[in-house]
């Protein structure tokens, strides 16, 4: 692996000695999805591709409020996707570590919180004006 920055050789050496290449991350990181049943890619294009309809969902829940119509349906929609990828790991996952489980409960606690928050605030903002 070549070295992007343009260092001498003996940096060079010294930095691939100590850090890991990406070629390594990558091995590491895709034996991870073999060991527990869970395809790496997959997790991360529905984390992506989740993103967009989170946010519209947030912005329905929103403009349901203003408009003073059910925000049931808003929110159920905006939970999905906030989870979705975390929905996956947990179906596709096999023998998955319990920490694991753990971190997605803080994760999940901790998004669902700030988003809450977010919202709450858009709420707040309506009723000034």
């Amino acid at each position: 692996m070549t070295c992007p920055f343009s260092f001498s050789q003996e940096t060079t050496l010294i930095l691939k000695h100590n850090f890991m290449d990406f070629e390594t991350i990558k091995i590491w990181f895709m034996s991870l999805g073999e060991e527990y049943g869970v395809n790496p890619i997959i997790f991360g294009a529905i984390y992506i591709a989740a993103i967009p309809f989170f946010t519209l969902s947030i912005a329905w829940l929103v403009k349901s409020f203003r408009n003073k119509k059910s925000i049931l349906l808003p929110m159920i929609s905006s939970g999905f996707f906030f989870i979705s990828a975390y929905l996956y790991l947990i179906i596709a996952g096999k023998n998955v570590p319990i920490w694991v489980y753990s971190f997605i409960v803080l994760l999940v606690v901790f998004g669902g919180f700030t988003t809450i928050k977010k919202v709450k605030g858009q709420f707040s903002n309506q009723r000034v004006k």
